[in-house]
């Protein structure tokens, strides 16, 4: 094991950021294993800062000046016939929706654009059978610093083959996707957004228990972290779409934790809760509850399947406290025939910004604020290690409910 950081390490890195939209703030993590000094392609700046580090170290870079992220380019903002953009693609329709991202391979009849193209550009407006489109990467001319932290450092014994991997597109693909585009509201709700691949009532697809786990253990774990920070100590907690685990750590105790579900014998599994109800709320999106009772609601894995989510989200703010969070916390893995069809129809990054709009729609809500965590390793003996070396990503979004008794900044 080396000490520092030279041309010839592989070290694992922690890269993160933070940066603001209008309407929140956002955190995004990945976790880089095995970054070839020699062989990766990292911009300049980071690369040289690196060297000579040893593991605990870290560095911060200017992600804008040194060819992380581009800067915004008015040029890359222009307008296109209606006809340009491909409304079918393999029998499946394409509707545009301002504020949406596409692949670049849905336009047609433009130089360098072929239908493999899947770098993303922003739907910006419709207008006069024209559309007006972004180039721009989606973090282009925000102001960031990118961190890197040093978590291990080994030299390398022989030189083979592999992969060349270029990190910049690596940590820049994704973010950015969930913000609004210069403040106005993304469509993410014309058509039916909300329609599913199975029509028939919830209660028979929920009514055998599913007592299975629906992420692995590292993104478990990152999941039950998030809780232990955001949810208070003693606080009375809405476990909402709940099943037979409620994803809390261990340690964090609560005045009480109540499970609202859809599967009696998956609740009464759950021995952390201390009230256990089941409620369709794809049926009927009241919560059965007084207004103010808990301190916070978490949901894990389910926001997804959430047919009529303004009225539920409404309804969260209602049943919250002054001050009060609703956590939402999901990754890329869903059953198919349930999830609502707009979240399929979406990138991971631009559900958060789904999500964010069930936030800001109720207008009650607060210090809204995403985060994404992603390159995680797989534990060796999970059952998807040898497909998928990596982790279930974790993203979340959530907020506070307004107490008119403080002051916003």
């Amino acid at each position: 094991m080396s000490s520092t950081i030279s041309t010839s390490s592989i070290a694992d890195i922690t890269f993160s950021f933070e940066w603001d939209s209008a309407t929140g703030h956002h955190t995004e993590v990945y976790e880089a294993h095995g970054v070839d000094f020699w062989r990766d392609l990292l911009p300049e700046a980071m690369r040289d800062a690196m060297l000579g580090q040893s593991p605990g170290g870290s560095i911060s870079v200017n992600a804008r000046n040194n060819g992380i992220f581009p800067e915004d380019n008015l040029d890359q903002r222009f307008r296109i016939m209606r006809r340009q953009f491909r409304e079918s693609v393999r029998g499946t329709v394409v509707r545009p929706r301002i504020g949406r991202y596409y692949p670049r391979g849905l336009l047609k009849d433009l130089p360098g654009i072929y239908p493999q193209n899947v770098i993303p550009f922003r739907m910006i407006d419709i207008r006069n059978g024209s559309l007006h489109v972004d180039f721009n990467h989606p973090m282009a001319g925000k102001t960031i610093h990118l961190n890197a932290t040093i978590r291990a450092v080994k030299e390398k014994t022989v030189e083979r083959g592999g992969t060349m991997r270029d990190w910049s597109e690596i940590l820049g693909t994704g973010p950015g996707m969930q913000g609004r585009w210069q403040d106005r509201p993304t469509d993410y709700f014309s058509g039916h957004p909300f329609d599913r691949q199975d029509t028939a009532p919830d209660a028979a697809f929920y009514a055998k228990p599913r007592l299975v786990q629906h992420l692995d253990a590292t993104a478990r774990s990152q999941v039950a972290n998030l809780y232990s920070r955001l949810v208070p100590s003693s606080a009375s907690v809405l476990d909402l779409m709940s099943s037979w685990v409620s994803h809390l750590p261990e340690d964090l105790h609560t005045e009480n934790l109540v499970g609202l579900g859809m599967n009696a014998e998956e609740l009464d599994e759950n021995g952390r809760l201390t009230e256990r109800l089941v409620h369709d709320l794809n049926r009927d999106p009241s919560l059965p509850f007084t207004a103010d009772s808990f301190d916070a609601v978490i949901c894990t894995v389910s926001v997804e399947y959430l047919t009529r989510p303004l009225e539920v989200f409404d309804e969260l703010a209602r049943v919250l406290r002054p001050g009060g969070i609703a956590i939402m916390t999901f990754s890329n893995r869903w059953f198919p025939p349930k999830a609502v069809r707009i979240w399929t129809e979406l990138h991971e990054f631009e559900r958060m910004g789904l999500v964010m709009e069930y936030f800001n729609r109720t207008g009650q809500f607060v210090d809204i604020e995403t985060s994404s965590l992603r390159g995680m390793p797989r534990p060796y003996d999970d059952k998807y290690f040898h497909e998928m070396p990596s982790a279930d990503p974790v993203y979340a979004v959530w907020g506070r409910k307004n107490d008119p008794g403080k002051s916003i900044h």
